[in-house]
């Protein structure tokens, strides 16, 4: 809405609002806590629930900050820090928000909970219509709330656990059809039709390891350490750093602990050159290495957004789960880039926290420094 200067103010100011012993402490001046409270209204912040409620003199019922119901008149609006103070004024609990119960930001992540439960134990995948029976809500709703948190929708999250069945299954060694068929998946065909984008390779390939799949690899050094980079016949599967060579190939032969690995050879020599290129000098490496991208369908939105992210700047965790249209799956962004094995050429490096510091990194915190430094980017001062 319009209030992006009370927004603004809400943000600077709403740090020192403090809950205390039941009691709201404010280190601003009253009339300057108020405002910053009611710009928390205006946005609907569900970051200010639990900090304090607002009461509607008019209509005689209290609210969470995160409330969706329609904005009330400024001038009709009182501030309480509990429940209990709220109530000796007169006031009444929102049927809507239910402040004296569950937020809205708990009963939604409750309500994922139980549809992922249900998706995760059935025999047979469950369409949207039973499933949001079964939760007890409306079939937009559930899609909606869904998608906010996880950032796909409920017949993706269960392609994506049937396939983890199939996954774990294989592991395992059991023969192929019955790993497909117990996933609930209705035949080979439709399986065998999408197996290069679910496993990176045929089943019998996966169950058997990667066996008869080439792998080639080198290992290299680069100011940032140890480097291994790793092709498959669809782009490169790896880029690895570390301090110890020999641990990274360990990890290599992990990931792919039956397929056929291949060591350095002249004609891999440039593209081992361009990898290190492209963590010497991230924003001058040239031509974008062919890669390939193995993950779920929400990691790879994810990594598909790292990359439109030009070197030089950064962004939240937050601000990536807003461009991929799930701003609720801050903490799934932050493991999706955990869980990105090509260094540099997904830019996991360039996402920080929102208030501009560095985080976690695969790679190490120093290295994601070290790359920042030398892309211009200081964390907490470029932006995108």
């Amino acid at each position: 809405m319009g209030g992006s200067g009370r927004n603004r103010k809400y943000r600077s100011a709403g740090a020192n609002l403090r809950v205390q012993s039941g009691l709201v402490s404010d280190e601003l001046e009253p009339n300057t806590a108020d405002e910053a409270r009611w710009a928390a209204v205006e946005a609907r912040d569900a970051a200010a629930d639990g900090t304090f409620l607002y009461g509607v003199v008019t209509t005689g019922v209290f609210c969470r900050p995160s409330c969706p119901s329609r904005l009330p008149r400024q001038k009709n609006v009182r501030f309480f820090a509990t429940a209990a103070e709220a109530e000796r004024s007169g006031l009444r609990a929102c049927k809507r928000c239910q402040p004296t119960g569950q937020g809205i930001a708990a009963r939604r992540a409750e309500l994922v909970a139980s549809a992922c439960r249900i998706i995760d134990g059935a025999e047979v995948q469950p369409d949207l219509a039973a499933l949001a029976a079964e939760v007890g809500v409306s079939r937009f709703h559930l899609h909606r709330v869904f998608k906010e948190a996880t950032g796909i929708t409920p017949k993706a999250y269960a392609d994506a656990s049937r396939a983890g069945r199939v996954r774990r299954s294989l592991g395992e060694g059991g023969p192929v059809a019955e790993a497909i068929y117990d996933a609930g998946f209705s035949s080979n065909g439709r399986f065998y039709e999408s197996s290069n984008e679910r496993l990176g390779m045929t089943p019998t390939q996966f169950r058997d390891g990667a066996a008869d799949v080439e792998v080639r690899f080198a290992v290299g050094q680069c100011s940032l350490g140890a480097i291994l980079v790793a092709v498959s016949v669809r782009g490169v599967c790896a880029i690895e750093l570390g301090d110890d060579p020999d641990g990274l190939v360990r990890q290599l032969q992990d990931r792919f602990h039956a397929a056929h690995l291949v060591g350095d050879d002249a004609e891999f020599a440039a593209l081992m050159a361009r990898a290190v290129a492209l963590v010497e000098d991230p924003a001058g490496a040239g031509e974008p290495l062919p890669l390939d991208v193995r993950g779920t369908a929400f990691q790879e939105r994810v990594w598909q957004a790292l990359r439109q992210v030009p070197p030089g700047s950064t962004v939240s965790y937050a601000e990536v789960a807003t461009a991929i249209g799930s701003p609720r799956s801050v903490r799934a962004v932050a493991g999706a880039c955990a869980a990105n094995h090509l260094a540099v050429a997904i830019p996991c490096h360039r996402v920080v926290r929102t208030d501009g510091e560095l985080s976690g990194y695969r790679w190490g915190v120093e290295r994601k420094a070290a790359l920042l430094e030398r892309e211009g980017a200081t964390a907490g001062a470029a932006r995108r």
